[in-house]
């Protein structure tokens, strides 16, 4: 069982990773370089951007943050698991967060700057891009905070985890230990043997005189 709850750990803290990456590719690179472009060149990349991201690869990384997490989190039930429980806990809610954030309010706006039609027949592509850049790149660096911390927790949990699993095994191997070495006391000696022991001792020998005959004769 501890396999199956590390590597649903493992996906999670893999789709967040990716996902974080991502975010953090846009915050850093590009967003910034199509800032120094023309409001058309902006409007016509991003509009392609929006169809090629719904692929099967990101969606499988994207509603991983918040699944795969989940299913870390409900596999960690249980009062053993209470202090891994915590850390993925809080990645989970971190990672609802940052989904909330895409659905909400990134999302609308890509819907709303594909809306916009053509880049060469927008009348004014100045507005739409107004309407659109600020905005998501604001909530595209609120999104990426919110992933890369809950995959700095994710982190903290599978350490937690380990830790746990180890104290564990530490604890069954001494208890193993401590059972045999009772067991060859009572054999070689011990209250058992020395009980056996005192009982044939006592019985007595037949056909030996005790003292009162010896002294009679």
């Amino acid at each position: 069982m501890f396999a199956v709850r590390m590597a649903t750990m493992v996906l999670a803290l893999l789709s967040t990773g990716l996902v974080a990456g991502v975010f953090f590719a846009y915050a850093i690179s590009v967003m910034p370089a199509l800032a120094r472009t023309s409001d058309r060149t902006l409007i016509e990349v991003m509009q392609k951007v929006n169809i090629v991201i719904i692929n099967p690869w990101f969606m499988f990384a994207f509603m991983g943050t918040v699944g795969f997490t989940a299913l870390a989190a409900a596999l960690h039930l249980g009062g053993d698991h209470r202090a891994t429980l915590i850390w993925i806990g809080i990645a989970l809610a971190l990672s609802v967060i940052a989904f909330a954030v895409t659905a909400a309010l990134n999302v609308p706006l890509n819907e709303a700057l594909d809306a916009a039609g053509d880049p060469a027949a927008i009348a004014d592509t100045a507005a739409v891009r107004a309407d659109y850049e600020s905005a998501w790149v604001r909530w595209n660096i609120a999104r990426t905070i919110l992933t890369a911390a809950s995959f700095l927790v994710l982190c903290g949990a599978m350490f937690v985890a380990g830790v746990q699993h180890g104290k564990s095994a530490d604890a069954a191997a001494g208890q193993a230990v401590s059972q045999p070495s009772g067991q060859a006391y009572a054999q070689h000696g011990g209250p058992v043997a020395g009980q056996q022991f005192s009982q044939q001792s006592a019985a007595p020998v037949a056909g030996a005189p005790d003292g009162s005959q010896h002294r009679g004769r």
